[in-house]
């Protein structure tokens, strides 16, 4: 059929974390916007097969992890059984629910969704093939990349039903008995808690000397002390060298550091080794759009690439690959589109891990001021310390501030505990605003929470927190 042919103003290409919020402020500034994905409606690879659906089991697995340990408060929690079928439909209606709002929001913006794969033609024309193989031809002024990421993969791995991405795993086809992870960074440590605590054996394999590359130790400590409990084996330093799809399972070599070599063979295998930016197939060679050595695509700091009127956003963009970024940056982007003076300046960019316990940081990290030689004073306020914390029985938390020694600026917050997450939020609003130890100090927290932690913390840089006695130095 020939092909249908659209104007706009603005196109924006993907409809996730990064594309459906520039869509949006777009169109509350008055743009006329277009925006092209694959699915029926916004939400991308985060509300479909990413953030969303993940929360939602890794909620169900705490529910299950604090019904095992209630029996150490004096009750008592048996029979309980698990029904993939409903545990799925729950799963499914979240996205449901979220996308289907997505959708309706477009339509109430007036902005029009097209379904379908966008390819460039040039630096003012898309094709769009729908899925039923149509084409149209969009034109437009500006336009706005934003199509994500993939999981990564290796070619020499087999192809196989047992062998699964972040996207299989969260389809929740079976327990596997056994589950080997491959790759222990953020996804991989979520997805494996989960099915340990749905009941499979599950174990880790990760070829960095610790967990979580980039994470501060005495952070990831306290996740480690819970993953030795759930996991039947954390394999550091160790490398996948081969893996064979026996019909019945997957028997996996490895070797480790020493170059001792070992097999195993697990019902399936979870690969969760990083994702890549989606760039393949979107015709950027029709343009002067140019892409790095890790194949993202070269931006200025309002999200401008090397075409003056296209601009990316989010994972396609470059790391962080998270969704905050994401939106954070679709807002310069269509703000810079839109006439206005916006740039995309961060001091800090939280990372949060949903584990059990939770691992949030902001700003800058321990690690990362030794590896600039730089100088910082740390404190620290133990959760053992918390009467909230002590009263939920997750006294295994952390809280920690990293400031410049004369001044006590916040220069970065770390938390490791129940709710990590969201107790991270005021780290970061303490890092854009330059605040010193004292204001957190200062600032009246509720008690009993686990904030208080915080306060506790910031106290310690001038001396004493209330809960934790520390000699002073002579």
């Amino acid at each position: 059929m020939p092909s249908a042919e659209k104007n706009t103003h603005v196109v924006i290409i993907g409809a996730g974390p990064a594309g459906y919020p520039a869509a949006f402020h777009a169109a509350d500034l008055g743009l006329n916007v277009t925006l092209i994905d694959p699915e029926a409606a916004p939400g991308g690879v985060c509300l479909y097969r990413g953030c969303i659906p993940s929360k939602a089991l890794l909620h169900i697995a705490a529910f299950l992890n604090e019904a095992k340990t209630l029996a150490d408060h004096g009750i008592t929690v048996e029979g309980i059984k698990i029904d993939l079928d409903k545990l799925r439909n729950f799963k499914d209606s979240v996205i449901t629910k979220l996308t289907g709002g997505l959708g309706q929001l477009t339509k109430q913006r007036k902005i029009k969704l097209v379904q379908g794969t966008a390819q460039f033609v040039d630096a003012h024309n898309v094709t769009v093939t729908g899925p039923d193989g149509n084409t149209e031809n969009v034109t437009f002024d500006y336009a706005v990349i934003a199509t994500g990421s993939v999981p990564t993969k290796i070619s020499a791995w087999p192809e196989s039903s047992c062998i699964m991405d972040s996207t299989g795993a969260l389809a929740l086809e079976d327990i596997p008995e056994s589950m080997l992870v491959v790759g222990g960074g953020y996804i991989g440590l979520e997805l494996g808690q989960v099915y340990a605590a749905l009941g499979s054996e599950v174990s880790v394999v990760e070829m960095m000397p610790q967990l979580v590359p980039g994470a501060d130790k005495d952070l990831l400590k306290v996740l480690a002390q819970r993953l030795k409990t759930q996991f039947s084996k954390i394999m550091l330093e160790t490398r996948v060298a081969q893996m064979e799809d026996t019909g019945s399972g997957v028997k996996v070599s490895f070797e480790a550091k020493d170059g001792s070599v070992a097999e195993q063979t697990y019902s399936k295998v979870l690969v969760a080794i990083g994702r890549r930016p989606t760039t393949a197939g979107l015709g950027l060679e029709n343009t002067q759009v140019k892409v790095n050595d890790q194949g993202f695509i070269k931006i200025d700091t309002q999200a401008r690439t090397s075409e003056s009127n296209i601009f990316a956003i989010g994972d396609v963009a470059g790391q962080p690959m998270l969704a905050h970024k994401a939106t954070a940056e679709a807002k310069v982007a269509v703000e810079v589109i839109a006439g206005h003076k916006s740039v995309f300046e961060p001091k800090a960019i939280p990372a949060v891990m949903f584990t059990d316990p939770e691992i949030a940081w902001c700003g800058l990290t321990e690690g990362e001021a030794k590896a600039q030689s730089r100088d910082i004073v740390v404190t620290t306020f133990p959760w053992a310390a918390s009467g909230r914390a002590t009263s939920l029985g997750r006294s295994d938390g952390v809280t920690k501030l990293i400031m410049e020694p004369d001044t006590h600026r916040i220069l970065g917050m770390g938390i490791a505990g129940s709710g990590a997450g969201e107790l991270i939020a005021e780290g970061i609003l303490a890092v854009e605003m330059a605040a010193v130890a004292e204001d957190l100090a200062l600032t009246i927290h509720p008690h009993p929470t686990l904030s208080e932690t915080i306060m506790e913390a910031a106290e310690a840089a001038d001396g004493q927190s209330i809960h934790a006695y520390r000699p002073k130095r002579k």
